[in-house]
């Protein structure tokens, strides 16, 4: 059990807002657990329905509805070599780019995995329009929702496996 359980949720529910309209997601997480109509660029995964580049220069002629990324953008220049800490940024820039104005872009990240990421949170470097932030409380992979306070200092796989706090950050078109 880990931070997929509550992230899979959140945006498949999201998602079906979305049906039938222009879907991007980044990284390739939705179709471990449902068949969506989307468009997927993730720079590692092979699969001749995924577009395998990095994220950072993506583009297309099309703008999207929704962008959906779960757990990925942590990676961004962080698991890369060499290490690359504007990535992030750059990255969602250009995802600002590719949604439509009525549209909109929802990330989920883990807090603690990438000291980068964090750090740009902290700084206001990376922000959203409307985000949350949910805190593992138990052994159990029970969540509750929490202040940035509370999620700012986790630490990944400590003292539970895996994340340990999420944000789930919103930014629209």
């Amino acid at each position: 059990m880990n931070e997929r359980s509550v992230e899979i949720p959140i945006m498949m529910e999201i998602v079906q807002q979305y049906k039938g309209k222009k879907i991007l997601e980044v990284g390739n997480v939705l179709s471990n657990y449902f068949d969506i109509d989307r468009d997927v660029v993730d720079k590692y995964e092979r699969d001749d329905r995924i577009i395998n580049q990095d994220i950072v220069d993506f583009n297309s002629n099309e703008k999207y509805d929704l962008i959906i990324s779960i757990s990925t953008l942590e990676h961004v220049g962080w698991d890369e070599t060499p290490r690359d800490d504007t990535k992030i940024p750059r990255t969602i820039e250009n995802l600002k780019r590719l949604v439509k104005s009525s549209g909109m872009i929802a990330i989920t990240l883990p807090l603690g995995y990438n000291s980068v990421l964090d750090k740009l949170l902290k700084e206001g470097i990376v922000k959203f329009q409307k985000q949350y932030y949910l805190k593992r409380i138990s052994k159990k992979n029970e969540w509750q929702e929490a202040s940035w306070d509370e999620v700012q200092n986790v630490r990944f796989g400590s003292p539970y496996p895996g994340a340990n706090g999420l944000v789930i950050g919103f930014i629209h078109g």
